[in-house]
């Protein structure tokens, strides 16, 4: 299995940031802020799931063809190759911890299906 993330890992996005909580050969934890009007891109892995638990705000969340409007308390797992996206369409931060599970884990793993930023 392959991990390309370690603790402390951080970026900044065109919809906010994201840092790695903790990180072992399968997983990796981060902890991830989307700014008010952020909108990530729609995306799917061919490597790992996703469970994202929501703990501040709320978020208007893409899995599959479905639209789930779901606040802090709130989770949504994400299945490995669903499309899915997350977006905050509210006046305050929305944060989320989302912990990913698989067998290659970094950036590659992202396919954009579509992006507001022109990443896609």
């Amino acid at each position: 299995m392959a991990n390309s993330y370690k603790r402390g890992d951080n970026d900044s996005r065109p919809w906010g940031t994201w840092e790695v909580l903790d990180s072992e050969n399968n997983f990796c934890v981060k902890r991830i802020k989307v700014i008010p009007g952020g909108k990530l891109s729609l995306q799917l892995h061919h490597h790992r799931s996703e469970h994202w638990i929501l703990v501040k705000g709320e978020a208007l969340i893409t899995l599959g063809e479905t639209l789930l409007t779901k606040k802090a308390g709130e989770n949504v797992f994400i299945p490995q190759e669903i499309k899915h996206r997350i977006q905050n369409n509210s006046m305050e931060d929305v944060e989320f911890i989302e912990v990913q599970i698989g067998e290659n884990l970094d950036e590659n793993d992202i396919v954009r299906l579509e992006d507001i930023y022109g990443r896609a």
